[in-house]
């Protein structure tokens, strides 16, 4: 009879001591698997909790637009290279200089100088307000036909850097805009009625009549290239 209870007393208290040891472990598990965060597949960062900002693979485009057509009047806007989003310059030892806006220049494409395959015209803007202002960067610019439809793709940019250029009344500043003879590289081809150039830095476009006969806008080397601004016209 002693033999028996001293073994129910040792069972019990095994069994108390395995069900303790069985809730601390529960408690630990649950404790870590609450403040653990979800991992982001193919990152190393952690998914963002709810309301705590943006995903890993949270993306946009430049404008904010939706991929789809875009209008000729937004793929003509410049970007501004600096990224300071400045209005005006102040040359050492003179005043504030404000850049050219739109409404004070007139644009113009000079002639075809072609040369080693390529087609290369100057894109000119003339101050015709009655102040000094400045230019600095590259202008935007696309081809558009007589419904002011783009054709072609947005023009790339050629390695550059820009300086402020200071515009008296009546002065020039000038990019380059060149593209691949399409007869040598076989792309397919428009001829398109327009080219909108826009300033750096603003938003409205300037028309041109194109005469520049047909340009390429799709297939082998259809992209056009636009260079920085420089002084003068490029004639």
């Amino acid at each position: 009879m002693v033999q028996t209870s001293r073994t129910l007393r040792t069972a019990v208290v095994l069994a108390s001591a395995s069900a303790a040891l069985g809730l601390l472990t529960a408690c630990g598990s649950g404790d870590d698997g609450a403040d653990a965060p979800e991992a982001v597949a193919g990152t190393a960062a952690p998914m963002a909790t709810e309301g705590g900002g943006e995903t890993a693979d949270s993306s946009a485009s430049p404008d904010g637009d939706a991929a789809g057509e875009t209008p000729a009047s937004d793929s003509a806007k410049p970007a501004d290279p600096s990224g300071s989003g400045a209005d005006s310059t102040k040359p050492a030892g003179g005043t504030a200089t404000e850049r050219c806006h739109t409404s004070e220049l007139r644009a113009s494409v000079g002639p075809n100088h072609p040369g080693a395959g390529q087609e290369n015209f100057s894109v000119v803007f003339t101050n015709t307000s009655g102040h000094t202002c400045t230019l600095r960067g590259y202008p935007g610019a696309a081809f558009t036909d007589a419904d002011g439809k783009q054709v072609g793709s947005d023009p790339e940019r050629t390695s550059g850097s820009p300086g402020t250029i200071t515009l008296k009344p009546g002065a020039d500043a000038w990019a380059g805009l060149s593209f691949s003879n399409p007869e040598i590289s076989g792309a397919k081809t428009a001829t398109p009625a327009s080219l909108l150039v826009t300033p750096p830095n603003e938003r409205d476009p300037l028309t041109v009549d194109w005469k520049g006969g047909e340009v390429p806008v799709s297939g082998n080397a259809s992209k056009a290239k636009v260079s920085v601004l420089a002084p003068g016209s490029g004639a």
